[in-house]
C-alpha cells in the first residue's frame, strides 16, 4: 500500500508543477480587416511627457499595444478612451485620429504599432 501512496503523491506533485508552468492566454483585440496584407511593418514609438500627436491617419489598417504608460486616444466619429499599460488598439485605414496622445504630464509613453501593408502604404499621414 505505502509504494501506491508514494506513486499517488509523486503523480500530483507532477500535475501541480504542470498547472504551474501552464500557458495563459489573455484576449486583448479582435477585429475583421477588410483588404489583404502583403508585408507588416512593427515600430515601438515614444512619446514625450505631455506629448500629443497631431491629427493624422493611417493609409494602412494599424495594431497596436501600449508598452508603458496611458494614452488618449480618440477616432472620428467615437468616444475618446483612455488606453492603459497592456491595452490593445486598432486605427482603420484612412479614417482620421483626432487624439493619439501621452495621457501623462510626466512619463514617456511606449507603444507598439503594427503598419498591415498590402503595398507600398506610408505609415501616416499628417492631416493639416
Amino acid at each position: 500500500m505505502k509504494p501506491f501512496i508514494i506513486v499517488i503523491l509523486m503523480l500530483n506533485t507532477v500535475v501541480m508543477t504542470a498547472q504551474q508552468k501552464s500557458i495563459s492566454r489573455k484576449g486583448l483585440l479582435k477585429t475583421a480587416l477588410d483588404q489583404k496584407m502583403k508585408s507588416t511593418e512593427i515600430q515601438e514609438i515614444t512619446m514625450a511627457a505631455g506629448q500629443g500627436a497631431p491629427e493624422h491617419l493611417h493609409p494602412c489598417p494599424v495594431l497596436g499595444i501600449i508598452n508603458s504608460g496611458e494614452a488618449v486616444f480618440q477616432i472620428q466619429g467615437k468616444e475618446k478612451v483612455i488606453l492603459h499599460e497592456g491595452d490593445a488598439f486598432y486605427e482603420p485605414k484612412n479614417v482620421k485620429i483626432l487624439h493619439f496622445d501621452n495621457a501623462s504630464s510626466d512619463k514617456p509613453l511606449v507603444f507598439t504599432a503594427i503598419y498591415l501593408k498590402k503595398g507600398n502604404e506610408e505609415n501616416i499621414k499628417f492631416i493639416k
